[in-house]
């Protein structure tokens, strides 16, 4: 009898529980607190419709629905559907939502399966705003390409069916594939508003992965920006269409290769070109198992997307020279993440030839642009291409700046407060007041020889330095990067770093020999990875150079302090003991 009561209570436990945990409308992943992967299937008892396009008698299409009674529609475009599937497969098909259930389907997923492998190296995914608000910015049209078969796409929340290119894991760990060598093609409008498929906006942005460890050390970004475009408009499509031309172009560059898991993306530096570009519209690439039975084009709003034969856009090859041997650029912006707080998938975003002392988006400032930090970023610009994107580095700071920049500015932000993750702080967390280092090339010979110091935030530059009235020779070795691989980079900075530090351990010496005590700054004094001989070593040598001088002031020393002045910018440190 207790064994049947026992027996009776477990029984009923079961029952509360498989209770209690069963779905209620249908697809277990709805509307909870975790991620929806996957398009839900529809609930339980539901009956897909199974449509037969052409008449052979074989299903070519699955009408279902899919949470909140949302139509869905699988077209099969390798022959491979059956009676009983729940859903079309992921190498080949196309996937349609009718998200509104306004009888139109608005968002289209298709796959291709580009070499007969049985997987997917093609996803295209093309989203239809209502009819009265298509055209930029809204709607997209973005294609992911595989190049490194992973598998991984587009991230879809399948709770709101909305595409969420930026969700992501931790800091930089991105759902979307940028991770890796892998490649994707993006404009923010919708199809049916464009004259030729073939081309895009973000045409394309390449991520690289040389070491091969599944991250991305590197990443170029090519814009072709639309221009206004009177016939297409006269046509039915936008009044402002994509051209073939890349008139924008970014390199971002992981320099010191220390993108981990957990760090995912640490771009360091971003190199930019700006002008008349190149034209690329001889970089056809020709497509795969896109085309679908004709007769399923009536479900689409635009069924040009699936009657693609090719693309044209420079690949992971072609774009480097490209950009230095065909490109016609009229400007030049570099940007240093010297915070080295940088997580976003793109690059370090720019700073803009603007007020070094405003801040905010679009107030004016050299943080101008909504995704750029606030502070802990330098920006230099050569506003007229004279240095034809060539690098040096300098004597004065032993750091890699452009060479041709007419100036530059650097927002200091020494503990990386102000973080520039995917998502900006918003206004009232911005800093209200910040060091300012700006610098100018008043000989006009491409290098900078004058810095100026705002250290205590007052937007006053108290201190100016012109190295001529040193001594002091400004120009440097320059750097062209346009053969440039990803090892030629990660071997600069070894250098650089290397050379900081050597400095920073002469400036010890140094401070050693007028007894200056280096022990305040024993943090800097231990550094592990060639970003902190870079880091620790700047600023170890620039307190010295401080305390030094703070010494020889107290000491009415003037001669001392101009062979302070002048080993300190010409890198220089072993003249002052000898």
């Amino acid at each position: 009898m207790k064994k049947i009561f026992l027996f009776s209570v477990f029984c009923l436990f079961v029952q509360f529980a498989v209770g209690a945990s069963a779905p209620k409308y249908g697809y277990w992943n709805q509307r909870l607190q975790i991620g929806s992967f996957r398009l839900p299937t529809p609930p339980s008892g539901f009956q897909p419709e199974y449509l037969d396009l052409n008449g052979d008698g074989q299903p070519d299409a699955i009408s279902s629905i899919t949470i909140d009674s949302i139509p869905v529609l699988w077209l099969d475009d390798d022959g491979d559907m059956r009676r009983g599937d729940l859903e079309g497969d992921m190498d080949n098909d196309c996937l349609l939502l009718d998200r509104d259930k306004d009888g139109v389907y608005d968002l289209v997923v298709k796959y291709a399966d580009m070499n007969d492998d049985g997987q997917a190296e093609l996803q295209l995914i093309a989203e239809y705003p209502k009819e009265e608000k298509r055209g930029w910015p809204n709607g997209h049209y973005m294609i992911l390409l595989d190049t490194d078969h992973d598998h991984v796409f587009n991230y879809i929340d399948w709770n709101t069916m909305q595409l969420k290119c930026w969700e992501k894991y931790g800091v930089s760990d991105f759902y979307t594939d940028y991770s890796g060598n892998t490649a994707f093609l993006k404009i923010h409008t919708s199809t049916d508003q464009m004259v030729d498929l073939r081309l895009n906006w973000e045409n394309p942005f390449l991520f690289y992965d040389p070491d091969r460890d599944g991250l991305s050390e590197m990443a170029i970004r090519v814009l072709d920006d639309p221009v206004a475009a009177p016939k297409a408009a006269e046509q039915g499509y936008e009044d402002r269409q994509v051209k073939g031309s890349a008139n924008w172009v970014s390199i971002a560059v992981d320099l010191d290769n220390d993108n981990a898991q957990g760090n995912d993306f640490d771009f360091d530096c971003t190199l930019g070109f700006m002008g008349k570009g190149f034209d690329y519209t001889d970089q056809i690439h020709p497509l795969r198992n896109m085309r679908g039975l004709p007769e399923a084009d009536k479900f689409f709003i635009d069924p040009r997307i699936r009657q693609l034969t090719e693309l044209i856009y420079p690949d992971h090859r072609s774009a480097w020279p490209l950009i230095f041997e065909r490109g016609e650029w009229k400007q030049v912006y570099f940007v240093f993440d010297e915070d080295d707080d940088c997580a976003r998938w793109e690059r370090v975003e720019f700073y803009y030839p603007m007020d070094p002392f405003k801040i905010g988006s679009n107030r004016g400032g050299v943080d101008n642009h909504s995704q750029s930090d606030w502070a802990g970023d330098r920006g230099e610009w050569d506003l007229d291409n004279s240095g034809n994107g060539q690098l040096y580095v300098s004597r004065f700071d032993g750091r890699i700046h452009l060479y041709g920049a007419e100036w530059g500015c650097w927002r200091i932000d020494q503990t990386a407060q102000y973080y520039q993750g995917y998502d900006r702080s918003w206004q009232n967390r911005a800093p209200k007041s910040f060091a300012t280092v700006r610098y100018g090339d008043t000989d006009d010979n491409g290098f900078f020889d004058c810095i100026e110091y705002d250290l205590d935030g007052d937007h006053v530059f108290e201190t100016r330095i012109l190295l001529s009235e040193l001594g002091v020779d400004d120009r440097c070795e320059l750097i062209d990067v346009s053969r440039y691989k990803y090892n030629n980079f990660t071997r600069l900075f070894r250098k650089v770093a290397a050379g900081m530090w050597k400095n920073a351990e002469a400036a010890c010496r140094v401070a050693d020999h007028y007894g200056i005590n280096t022990m305040w700054y024993a943090k800097w004094k231990t550094p592990y990875t060639d970003r902190e001989r870079y880091n620790d070593g700047y600023w170890l040598q620039f307190y010295i150079y401080k305390d030094l001088e703070d010494l020889f002031i107290r000491n009415h020393d003037t001669g001392r302090l101009k062979e302070l002045h002048r080993a300190y910018f010409a890198g220089a440190w072993n003249d002052l003991i000898r």
